[in-house]
């Protein structure tokens, strides 16, 4: 199963700002907005985005449950939660 996030054109959020999966479930962010965004975790070892310009995807397959926490490093304030059962 696929979760998308989109970042939005506000610049300002990410859409849901929290998404629950199951283990072993994969979540795809999608730049659908104009600006440039990444996805930056908490916990550096999970690896992060590059860049994302408009249209561009990242995706993550979640193998350990647990809680977490991203941001975009451009958008101070833009942020969001996987939650993996």
């Amino acid at each position: 199963m696929v979760e998308e996030v989109n970042a939005t054109n506000k610049g300002g959020d990410f859409k849901p700002a929290s998404t629950n999966i199951k283990v072993g479930e994969t979540v795809v962010w999608i730049n659908h907005s104009g600006n440039i965004h990444n996805v930056t975790f908490d916990d550096k070892s999970l690896g992060n985005s590059s860049t994302m310009s408009a249209n561009e995807s990242f995706s993550k397959k979640f193998d350990k449950p647990g809680t977490y926490h991203y941001v975009c490093t451009f958008h101070p304030g833009m942020e969001g939660t996987i939650v993996v059962t």
